[in-house]
């Protein structure tokens, strides 16, 4: 029997666990145990970045997506979906809102989607750069070749992410259309990793069939890994795919997972999702003070966010989006944290400002 307080301690002090003290983590209920991992995870976090909040304007370019996966609402197989892709022009003038706001990281995020080819995908990058030297472009645009991904990174691109969702073979095949391979997944980020992006990878939380062993082995993965962005979101319903039926994720999962996470890696940047929002109206502040710093503002044009319908309900207005940044500001100051007007990059450094100690 593990002391499961002695687990939180140990992965504090040393930020790394095996597969049984993992799996007794995840299996923990007790309200104590979870608030010493949260208040942990919180003091990790202020200890690293101060009390700043990392915003990234999202830029979703296209729902355009050559995949079929079974809970993906941009899905191929989807035919009542309105589909879209952003011209240049439109993606540089989210850029021009972005960047008058006081952002200095956009993310551009889009499906599969084979019209937005390489030669397209560079040039909109170094557009971006050449337009916004002092800004980071991160892309999250799924699996491309070595060569893809070489291209971009020389064209500019800073971050890439791309989450495995989940590291067993047998759950992934589970999620996805014959085709796709978790390998493969696999492949891709230790590709990016070597060609020097500060990379993301993640788990979706409550998907079909997850069980706690299957997130003991995404833990132990991201573990070795050491990416430098870790993106946990609840799997959520979409009503035109197979999995409509489907019940949600767990928030509260979610939350202990961003705390272990922070505890695993004090520098990691680590989001709190929209998805977590669309659950819970409080999933922003929540995920902050369990240990989360980076938050992501729509960007894009309004009249196309509905439209880049991943999820049921996905969360797009408020302080989702850039138009509520002063109400983001608002709640941030309200658990006495801050917006950060930097890039944010991996190992930032502190810049501690009215940090109020975490009790337990």
């Amino acid at each position: 029997m593990y002391d499961v307080r002695k687990v939180i301690r140990k992965l504090r002090d040393t930020h790394r666990l095996d597969g049984q003290e993992y799996w007794q983590l995840l299996s923990d209920s007790d309200e104590r145990d979870c608030r010493l991992l949260r208040c942990g995870a919180r003091e990790a976090a202020l200890s690293a970045f101060g009390n700043r909040v990392f915003v990234r304007g999202l830029i979703e370019i296209s729902n355009h997506c050559k995949n079929n996966c079974l809970y993906c609402g941009i899905r191929s197989g989807n035919g009542k979906l309105r589909r879209y892709r952003l011209r240049k022009e439109e993606i540089l003038d989210c850029c021009a809102k972005g960047y008058a706001l006081g952002l200095r990281t956009f993310v551009l995020q889009g499906g599969e989607d084979a019209a937005l080819d390489d030669e397209w995908l560079e040039d909109l990058v170094a557009s971006v750069k050449t337009r916004y030297p002092d800004c980071a472009v991160t892309l999250s645009l799924g699996e491309k070749s070595e060569d893809s991904y070489r291209r971009f990174r020389a064209a500019g691109a800073d971050r890439y992410l791309l989450r495995h969702e989940t590291f067993n073979p047998a759950h992934y095949a589970s999620l996805h259309p014959a085709g796709m391979s978790r390998d493969r997944r696999l492949a891709c980020i230790a590709t990016l990793k070597r060609l020097g992006y500060q990379t993301g990878t993640g788990i979706m939380v409550g998907s079909p069939g997850q069980t706690l062993d299957h997130l003991v082995e995404d833990l132990l993965y991201i573990q070795e890994l050491k990416p430098e962005m870790i993106g946990i979101g609840p799997f959520i319903h979409h009503r035109d795919t197979p999995f409509r039926n489907e019940s949600d994720g767990s928030v509260e999962l979610c939350l202990k997972l961003i705390s272990i996470f922070r505890l695993m890696d004090g520098q990691a940047l680590i989001p709190a999702t929209t998805a977590l929002s669309t659950l819970d109206s409080q999933g922003r502040r929540k995920g902050i003070l369990a240990g989360a710093n980076v938050l992501m503002p729509n960007l894009s044009p309004a009249s196309r966010r509905q439209d880049y319908s991943l999820y049921e309900g996905k969360a797009s207005g408020g302080a989702e989006s850039v138009e509520g940044l002063e109400e983001l500001k608002e709640e941030l100051q309200g658990i006495g944290y801050e917006i950060a007007v930097d890039r944010g990059d991996y190992d930032c450094g502190a810049n501690i400002k009215n940090i109020k100690k975490c009790t337990t």
